[in-house]
C-alpha cells in the first residue's frame, strides 16, 4: 500500500463509521446496549484510523485542487466546507459523548448524543461523497 491509496482507503473507513454508528443507534433503540457499546466503540475506533491516515496521506500530498468546471464546483465547495467545518465540531462531541456513556451518565449522554449521532453521520457520509467528487469524478 502506498500513500496514494489512502484516499480510498479514508472513504472505506468513513462509510464503515457510518454504518457502526448507524447501527450502533438501531441497537440502543432496541434496547441492546451491548450491541450498541461495541457498535460505538468501533465507531470510535475505526475514526480514529480514518484521522491518523488522513493526517498522514496530507502531511505527504499537501492539499488537493479540485480540478473540476462547471455546476459540480457549485455542489462540491459547500459540502467540503460543511463537511470541514462540522469534522471539527464533531470530534469533541463524539469524545464528550463517548465519555458520558462510558461514566454512566445517562441522562447526559443521550442529551447530547441526540446532537452528536446526526453530526457524526453527516460527516461521515460526506467524507465519502467528497472523495467520490474529487478523486472519482
Amino acid at each position: 500500500m502506498s500513500v496514494t491509496d489512502l484516499p480510498a482507503v479514508n472513504a472505506t473507513l468513513n462509510f464503515t463509521s457510518f454504518l457502526l454508528v448507524g447501527a450502533g443507534v438501531y441497537f440502543i433503540k432496541k434496547k441492546n446496549i451491548k450491541a450498541h457499546k461495541a457498535c460505538m466503540i468501533s465507531a470510535l475506533g475505526v475514526s480514529a484510523v480514518f484521522l491518523t491516515c488522513y493526517l498522514v496521506y496530507h502531511y505527504n500530498v499537501g492539499s488537493v485542487r479540485f480540478a473540476h468546471e462547471g455546476w459540480i464546483r457549485a455542489v462540491y465547495f459547500p459540502l467540503l466546507l460543511s463537511h470541514t467545518v462540522l469534522a471539527a465540531v464533531i470530534v469533541p462531541m463524539v469524545l464528550r459523548t463517548a465519555y458520558l456513556g462510558v461514566a454512566n451518565q445517562l441522562a447526559r449522554h443521550t442529551g447530547l448524543a441526540k446532537w452528536t449521532f446526526p453530526m457524526w453521520m453527516y460527516v461521515s457520509i460526506t467524507g465519502v461523497m467528497v472523495y467520490l467528487m474529487l478523486y472519482q469524478l
